[in-house]
């Protein structure tokens, strides 16, 4: 009877999981990274919810072990999460999302997952693990300062008439071709490690050469990118920012699945460890319960983003995805949950902010703001509670 009661929690888990994929990939992983470049009228909202499936999906398979391992056993020291304590995390967490899909607020998943991981713990007698919340707190923090500042300030200078835009759209190739050739991948490496592009292609050369060598190619890879992106923009600017920025938005599709698929599956980890499931199908599962909210929950979200917030065009679309993508890959270098409503809210705002008729909604901002907050106080207070009294049950 024990053991088919275990089971039978270990599957309400999964499912409680399955239901935390389908609502990250509805509004969050599903709904930012294309946001900006429907608001430029560059890809409709529909075709926009079908590619951000296919790639979250990818990204939460190549990308997705770093943010995963933190959630599972990363927030919370000395204790392991038993399954009653994984399905109230997951319910309350997806609960508060969907109220933000269905009220057309983009609440942070990763302050509500946080939150809720965070609540039941320390109601079970866990120890909070300090160097991971300095992380955490550190990177949310920034985030919304660093994002605003930088998408402002490349938005300034793609529209300043005294700056040749092919240059400054060469540079922001440059930078992102860089970041993409460092990324780190589970399918270039041996088991259990991850290796980057130019690190794969050094290796492939020369395997006496180290960091200086890796360096190189990397400038090399993303200096010849850049170099061709100026010369595509001389051509023909218009056609190619919309292809750079359906680009940025593939590839902060790719980083959203990598870094929002550890909030759906990372308290499973620990579940599983007795089972002895590959940690690549965990990971898979994750990816399939992204791509169905991507599909079918992610347009209202997609619209909310891109038109009610500030009103954007190509140029000051890509000034907020190029931050956004540079943001999202530091969060999965380090396993850092973050949040990719915040990353695009915040870079969105600051776009917008660099035109003179895009004026930003300040109530919207404010109400968003409010709602990040709540919504993590919300989730770590009921996760304890609930834990509390479930705990006293004789």
């Amino acid at each position: 009877m024990i053991a088919l009661e275990r089971v039978a929690l270990l599957l309400l888990a999964t499912v409680g999981s399955l239901f935390m994929a389908w609502t990250v990939g509805a509004g969050s992983s599903g709904s930012t990274p294309f946001a900006p470049a429907v608001g430029a009228n560059s890809i409709s909202v529909m075709r926009a919810g079908f590619i951000v499936g296919i790639l979250g999906f990818t990204g939460a398979i190549l990308q997705g072990t770093n943010v995963s391992e933190t959630i599972g056993s990363g927030l919370i020291q000395n204790i392991t999460l038993p399954s009653i304590a994984v399905i109230i995390t997951l319910f309350t967490a997806a609960l508060l999302v969907i109220v933000g899909i269905f009220t057309g607020y983009p609440i942070a998943t990763a302050f509500t997952v946080t939150g809720a991981v965070t609540g039941v713990g320390l109601a079970l007698g866990g120890l909070p693990a300090w160097n991971t919340y300095g992380r955490i707190a550190t990177l949310w923090i920034l985030t919304p300062f660093v994002g605003a500042s930088v998408s402002y300030s490349i938005a300034r200078m793609l529209n300043s008439p005294r700056l040749p835009t092919d240059v400054i759209v060469g540079a922001l190739g440059f930078l992102t071709l860089f970041v993409v050739v460092n990324m780190e991948f589970s399918v270039l490496a041996p088991p259990g490690q991850s290796q980057s592009l130019s690190s794969a292609i050094l290796s492939f050369i020369a395997t006496t050469l180290k960091e200086p060598g890796q360096i190189g190619i990397s400038l090399v890879l993303a200096g010849t990118g850049g170099i061709v992106l100026k010369q595509r923009h001389r051509v023909s600017d218009v056609a190619t920012e919309c292809r750079f920025l359906i680009a940025l938005g593939c590839l902060v599709a790719f980083s959203a699945g990598a870094t929002q698929v550890g909030l759906a599956v990372g308290p499973l980890l620990p579940l599983l460890d007795e089972w002895e499931v590959p940690l690549i199908a965990i990971l898979g599962f994750g990816g399939l319960g992204l791509l169905a909210g991507s599909w079918t929950g992610a347009p209202r979200m997609i619209k909310a983003l891109s038109q009610d917030y500030s009103a954007l065009g190509p140029k000051r679309s890509i000034a907020s995805l190029v931050p956004s993508f540079i943001i999202a890959q530091v969060a999965v270098f380090l396993g850092v949950p973050v949040s990719f409503n915040e990353i695009i809210v915040s870079a969105i705002i600051g776009s917008g902010y660099a035109g003179e008729n895009a004026p930003v909604s300040v109530s919207k901002m404010r109400n968003t703001i409010l709602a990040w907050i709540v919504s993590f106080c919300l989730s770590g207070a009921f996760g304890y509670s609930a834990m509390r009294v479930i705990a006293s049950i004789p």
